[in-house]
């Protein structure tokens, strides 16, 4: 599995800035590789809305919470978006899935969601906390 030039560049630009906190990738078929379906800085109800009923997606998403301390910390997700009526995807995404945690060694919370409230907030820093 390769990365378009323009889906390293997002994940780069999602890495070294506070400009964006997420970034949704797409399989395309010709060239074969994850290109760039949206980059912004999404809210935790923007980025399941973002993400199609009947497609899969790779996500990075750089999660915001508060420590039960009240210390305010970040901690980037990587996130295998792939709904029930797009299973005939699956091997190629999961493909993509692994090239994504080679490439972004710094992730360590990794997680596949076939629903939406399994990407619920709570559940999310539960996961990264």
């Amino acid at each position: 599995m390769s990365f378009t030039e323009g889906s390293r560049d997002a994940l780069q630009h999602l890495k070294e800035t506070r400009e964006i906190n997420t970034v949704i990738l797409r399989y395309e078929d010709a060239p074969a590789a994850l290109e760039v379906d949206l980059e912004g800085n999404l809210t935790q109800d923007e980025l399941v809305a973002a993400l199609p009923a009947d497609a899969p997606r790779l996500v990075v998403h750089e999660l915001s919470f508060a420590t039960p301390e009240g210390a305010r910390r970040n901690e980037p997700l990587l996130i295998l978006w792939m709904p029930p009526d797009a299973a005939e995807q699956e091997a190629t995404y999961a493909a993509g899935y692994t090239a994504m945690k080679e490439f972004l060694t710094d992730v360590r919370v990794h997680l596949t969601a076939r629903r939406t409230d399994q990407l619920e907030y709570r559940r999310l820093v539960a996961l990264a906390g």
